[in-house]
C-alpha cells in the first residue's frame, strides 16, 4: 500500500519556504548578499520578517535552502542501504541518482548562483561548512555501526572523510565548470566520468 504524501499544511509550509528562498535568491543576485536585508526579503516575499527567520535561522541558508538535505544526504543513503551493501556503494548510487535527476545541490545550477556565492565571504564559508557537516553526519552513522570498537570507529571516520571528500570534490569541480561557462549537459557528462574514476568503476 502506497504511503500518503505530505498533508495540506506541510505542502503549504514547503511552498512558503520555497517562495521565500526564490525571492531571496533573486535579491541576492541583484543587490549582493551582504547588502540585502531580511526586511527587504520579507517585503518582497510579502511575509513577516519573523516568517523568514522561522524558516531560515541562518541568512546564508536563504540561498543554500537545500542545506538540510545536503547535510543529511550521505548519512541517509547509508542508513537506508540494504543489508550487505557497502557504504561506498550506497553513496555512489545516491550521487548517481541525483546527478541523473540534475539535482541543483550537486552544483547543477546556472553560473549566476555561483557568482552570487563567490561575491560573498559569508556564503563561501557556509558552502564549505555544509560539507563539513555532511561528513560529520555520515561519520556518526558509520561510527554507530562500528559498535563501540575504538579501532573500528577510527576506520569509520576515515571512510566518512573519504566518501564525503569525493562528493565534495565533485561538487566543486561541477561548480568550477559551471562558472567557466560549460552548459549543464557537459557538466553532467564530466561528473559522470569523474565519479566513476573516484569510486573505482567504469563510466556508466
Amino acid at each position: 500500500m502506497t504511503s500518503p504524501g505530505p498533508g495540506l499544511r506541510e505542502r503549504k509550509k514547503k511552498a512558503t519556504r520555497d517562495h521565500i528562498a526564490a525571492v531571496a535568491t533573486r535579491l541576492f543576485a541583484v543587490q549582493g548578499f551582504e547588502a540585502t536585508t531580511i526586511a527587504q526579503i520579507a517585503a518582497a516575499a510579502e511575509v513577516a520578517k519573523m516568517t523568514v527567520t522561522n524558516y531560515f535561522p541562518l541568512k546564508e541558508d536563504l540561498l543554500f535552502d537545500r542545506a538540510p538535505e545536503i547535510i543529511a544526504m550521505l548519512a541517509d543513503a547509508v542508513t537506508a542501504r540494504a543489508p550487505g551493501t557497502a557504504a561506498q556503494d550506497a553513496v555512489r548510487a545516491e550521487y548517481r541518482a541525483r546527478l541523473a535527476a540534475r539535482w541543483p545541490a550537486l552544483a547543477i545550477v546556472g553560473p549566476q548562483f555561483f557568482g552570487t556565492v563567490d561575491a560573498s565571504p559569508a556564503l563561501r564559508t557556509r558552502e564549505r561548512a555544509m560539507f563539513a557537516e555532511q561528513e560529520d553526519a555520515l561519520a556518526a552513522v558509520l561510527v554507530a555501526e562500528a559498535g563501540g570498537d575504538s579501532d573500528a570507529a577510527v576506520a569509520a571516520r576515515i571512510e566518512a572523510a573519504r566518501l564525503s571528500g569525493i562528493v565534495r570534490v565533485l561538487y566543486f569541480e561541477a561548480r568550477r565548470r559551471t562558472l567557466a561557462g560549460e552548459d549543464t549537459e557537459h557538466v553532467v557528462a564530466a561528473m559522470d566520468r569523474a565519479e566513476a574514476r573516484a569510486f573505482g568503476a567504469e563510466p556508466g
